[in-house]
């Protein structure tokens, strides 16, 4: 067996690149990175199929950033997004890594935000632009986005696109870009979709595959054969028993993540619901709450959840297992990241036992069953997130930042800056987490406080 080189200083890359790698702590390349940046960097196109949390991003952003010529102020790479939320974290990403070259400008596009500013920032040139598929649209036909001089495209969460409607969004998109670039598309599954888009798009396309199987170590899988009228009952259970600090809970259909958060949230659990009918702004809301860890469980479909990037997740439940068993992988890889354990519970009705061969097969290795029966709830308080969000009617339209929260909150003897969670600020509206212990104090002190000088609505949620 080859063994594949994975020190970074393997790679053809500028001693400045290497440099800025290393003080950004990326010391060995992840499969994926070990795999597709030898093809990137040779000029070739990619079709890589990696999941969130694989280092797809740095792969993918090392490769464009080689051939980026500084001097020339137009759009050079392109990166499209399935969600506002991946793209800004992909453009945080790429400044990162991009710190190794001297100005090189990377600008967001994406919807959910007025298209005039957008339009002076490209005035003035971009080298790197991110964004989702509707927002670079409006750009092109508006002739504010010229894609003239790019040398890469990447389609990343390619799939996800495609679950999400784009396909003839990104076919025109790709319409408009020059013949000799090259292509680097991402996905964590391969569907019939992805292939379409690569045989149209794509010249002699490598293939990668980064390990998609986990580490039995890391997270650890649990079958429960339930009846059908059990569901909700059992998901009570497995959460009585093993007390999880986050879980996220797949189901099918937006009426199941209905009636799971509608059966939680009656246990006393405090549990919100994502699917795909969630206007932008309540979407904003439930991701924000939910990674702030001031709810303990997030009740998702497949199509809503892609994309997340949610850290330290203490378990997955499938409500229902997943009709795809490559889905189920991907499901369960969201539990056990970053060095940490996880647990991964499916509750199996007889009518699923199909799907359980199907990922039995996939995994090549016999499913771990246990009798729902065995799990005792561990009594004690009801399952209470350690925190609480505050929502502050205003955000990055009205210039608020981070630091005027935490100032408002933490100024002239206020509440310690370590009993503050996560802020996340959108367009018109922030969130805060606080030790839910002091929401009360900390919502009356911004109530009775300025944040910018003006007063502002503020309500626990």
């Amino acid at each position: 067996m080859t063994t594949i080189a994975t020190a970074f200083n393997t790679l053809p890359l500028s001693a400045a690149m290497l440099a800025n790698l290393d003080s950004l702590g990326y010391a060995e390349m992840t499969p994926i990175q070990a795999q597709s940046l030898p093809v990137i960097l040779k000029g070739m196109d990619l079709i890589a199929q990696a999941k969130t949390g694989s280092g797809k991003t740095a792969a993918f952003g090392i490769g464009l950033l080689n051939p980026i010529n500084p001097r020339f102020f137009g759009c050079q790479a392109l990166i499209i997004c399935p969600t506002r939320e991946l793209a800004d974290q992909v453009a945080k990403e790429i400044r990162r890594l991009a710190r190794a070259e001297d100005n090189i400008k990377v600008l967001t596009l994406c919807g959910g935000v007025s298209l005039g500013p957008q339009i002076g920032s490209l005035e003035h040139g971009a080298h790197i632009i991110v964004g989702t598929p509707g927002r670079i649209q409006q750009h092109l036909r508006k002739g504010s986005l010229i894609l003239h001089g790019l040398n890469t495209l990447i389609l990343d969460e390619a799939d996800r696109m495609l679950d999400m409607g784009f396909y003839d969004s990104i076919e025109e998109i790709i319409a408009q870009t020059p013949e000799r670039r090259q292509t680097l598309l991402f996905s964590a599954t391969y569907p019939t979709g992805i292939k379409q888009l690569a045989a149209k798009f794509m010249r002699n396309p490598q293939i990668v595959k980064a390990e998609a199987f986990h580490d039995d170590t890391q997270i650890e899988q649990r079958f429960y054969e339930i009846a059908p009228d059990e569901r909700m009952s059992a998901v009570t259970k497995v959460l009585g028993h093993f007390r999880p600090a986050s879980t996220v809970a797949f189901c099918f259909t937006k009426q199941q993540v209905q009636e799971t958060v509608d059966h939680l949230t009656s246990k006393g659990i405090s549990a919100v619901g994502l699917h795909g009918d969630l206007e932008q702004r309540d979407r904003d809301q439930v991701l924000a709450m939910f990674s702030n860890r001031s709810t303990s469980v997030l009740v998702a479909t497949d199509v809503a959840a892609r994309g997340l990037d949610i850290d330290a997740l203490d378990m997955v439940i499938n409500v229902e297992l997943a009709r795809d068993s490559e889905i189920h992988i991907h499901r369960v890889g969201r539990t056990g990241r970053a060095g940490e354990k996880g647990i991964a519970i499916s509750l199996v009705a007889p009518s699923e036992a199909i799907r359980a061969q199907a990922i039995e097969k996939l995994q090549q290795s016999p499913l771990n069953w246990d009798q729902i029966d065995n799990l005792t709830s561990q009594g004690g308080a009801p399952l209470l997130p350690v925190m609480s969000t505050l929502c502050i009617g205003a955000g990055r339209k009205d210039k608020v930042r981070p630091g005027d929260i935490l100032g408002a909150l933490t100024g002239d003897a206020g509440i310690p800056g370590a009993q503050v969670g996560k802020i996340a600020i959108f367009d018109f509206q922030a969130y805060v987490a606080v030790e839910r212990g002091i929401a009360k104090q900390a919502l009356q002190r911004l109530n009775d406080g300025k944040i910018k000088g003006r007063s502002l609505r503020v309500r626990i949620l």
